[in-house]
């Protein structure tokens, strides 16, 4: 499929998402955010893929929503179809992992799409916040709830009600971002964790990915029963009996995705 507010690039078992808007600083409109959409329904039903990145052309990440368009919209309209949700939601969705190369600045809606993935490299230079509330709002994609449920309550409140971005450093001891390096080095360092989870057992990773991801929002008795029922499926799969034989052999394992 051809996107015009994004690129997708794919790398044998990997694609490489870049959001293309980079003279509004790839700020999140109605197009890119249902682009982003497909794009991932796209990945899912691709089953050659087993891990994505996404990051933003230009020198940002994604300044945030299209406040032009934003302000075009009514408030029933905004309720039924809130491009920054419909981002995130998106790119939550994704089977696999997905590895965020913030390449720069990531605010408000453009955070929220950082928060939606499940592992985030940082250029040193990028900025990472909420300004919703100096402008009378509050943000609307999931980032009232995917932050403090990553940071904490404390550092999470404190981040939205003040509304000043953080630096990558700070980003980094908060555990918002998993790693932050120069920004010569990013596309360098994404390709090598996108290379080692593409290098793992498929069919695994979904199931840990869906453990960790669904188990959040369960009592800890609930979390260890869908763990458990995860890992009896496993049990079946040809991947779990190439791991072990891997294992055994002293091998890097030749996974299959079955």
């Amino acid at each position: 499929m051809a996107y015009e507010s994004l690129t997708y690039e794919k790398r044998e078992q990997t694609v490489w998402l870049t959001l293309n808007r980079p003279l509004a600083g790839n700020s999140i409109n109605l197009k890119l955010a249902n682009e982003l959409k497909d794009a991932c329904r796209e990945v899912n039903e691709d089953g050659e893929v087993r891990v994505v990145a996404l990051t933003g052309a230009g020198d940002s990440f994604c300044a945030g929503a299209d406040l032009s368009e934003l302000a075009t919209f009514t408030a029933n309209e905004l309720l039924k179809t809130n491009p920054a949700s419909v981002a995130s939601k998106a790119v939550a969705s994704v089977n696999c992992p997905v590895v965020a190369a913030v390449n720069g600045d990531a605010l408000g809606a453009g955070l929220e799409l950082a928060l939606a993935c499940d592992i985030r490299v940082a250029a040193k230079n990028a900025r990472l916040g909420f300004p919703e509330t100096a402008y009378g709002l509050i943000p609307g994609g999931g980032g009232t709830q995917r932050l403090p449920r990553l940071v904490g309550r404390g550092k999470a409140t404190e981040m939205i009600l003040l509304a000043e971005p953080v630096d990558a450093a700070e980003a980094y001891r908060v555990g918002l971002v998993n790693k932050v390096v120069t920004q010569r080095k990013l596309v360098e360092e994404v390709g090598a964790i996108v290379e080692i989870l593409a290098s793992r057992a498929p069919v695994a990773v979904r199931y840990a990915k869906e453990a960790v991801n669904k188990g959040m929002d369960m009592t800890l008795e609930q979390g260890l029963r869908l763990e458990a029922d995860l890992s009896f499926l496993l049990q079946s799969t040809d991947d779990r009996a190439e791991g072990i034989r891997a294992f055994l052999e002293k091998r890097k394992g030749r996974f299959k995705g079955e």
